[in-house]
């Protein structure tokens, strides 16, 4: 089984890499990953370090690893070097203490899912959205304490920070390698469409489900990405 993290052990403690798309391989319907994972966390004791370079990938698969780092009884230190954008930037919430690379960035946008059907499978499909982007605002609100109004508005633009601008809205705590920790105010960068879009298509099969019971399959497997 191919997994998307991998354990380092260090004289300075253990340290968890967290690289490419979260659940690139499977996550869904394979109960060996998230229990995979969680043996690995539990492995060994003491503090961990977190890094994240991440483009994002399944919402559930992200709530699951954030609460297995929440629940984690020592310390837990993310450093993001690369990007933690969607999923990734709900596991950087997870951290005892955020710190992002002076060049590395963040993104938070609204979930995105597929859905198949009538009128009223995309009712609920609309209404499933709604309360994962809650429980995901839930994350970012503990952490920023951020107004909720002002995080929904930030979640609908898909907005990116830089290191000095996730600091100073409350998602990071520091700058690495600068020790910075109230930064003047920075403009977000553009959001890239066609990267979330490509990341987000991944998740799904190339061809069209030929029947009922495919069409079926595949609802069943629906992946959310946040």
């Amino acid at each position: 089984m191919r997994t998307f993290w991998n354990w380092e052990n260090r004289e300075d403690g253990r340290t968890l890499h967290l690289d490419g798309v979260i659940a690139e391989e499977t996550w869904f319907g394979d109960e060996v990953t998230p229990a995979a994972f969680k043996e690995d966390l539990m492995a060994d004791k003491g503090d961990i370090t977190v890094w994240i370079n991440s483009p994002g990938g399944d919402v559930f698969a992200a709530s699951q690893i954030y609460n297995m780092l929440m629940e984690y009884p020592g310390q837990v230190t993310v450093k993001i070097d690369g990007v933690a954008a969607s999923a990734a930037s709900v596991i950087a919430m997870a951290g005892t203490k955020v710190l992002m690379s002076p060049v590395s960035m963040m993104m938070i946008h609204n979930p995105m899912t597929m859905a198949i059907g009538d009128s009223s499978e995309m009712k609920r499909a609309m209404e499933m959205l709604r309360e994962v982007k809650e429980s995901i605002m839930n994350a970012y609100e503990l952490r920023t304490e951020l107004p909720r109004t002002r995080l929904a508005k930030l979640m609908d633009d898909e907005s990116w920070f830089n290191a000095k601008k996730a600091v100073e809205l409350g998602f990071a705590d520091e700058v690495l390698f600068t020790g910075e920790e109230s930064p003047e105010p920075a403009v977000s960068m553009l959001y890239n469409q066609s990267a979330v879009v490509n990341t987000f298509l991944k998740q799904f099969p190339s061809a069209p489900p030929d029947n009922d019971t495919d069409v079926q399959a595949l609802y069943d497997r629906l992946r959310l990405l946040q």
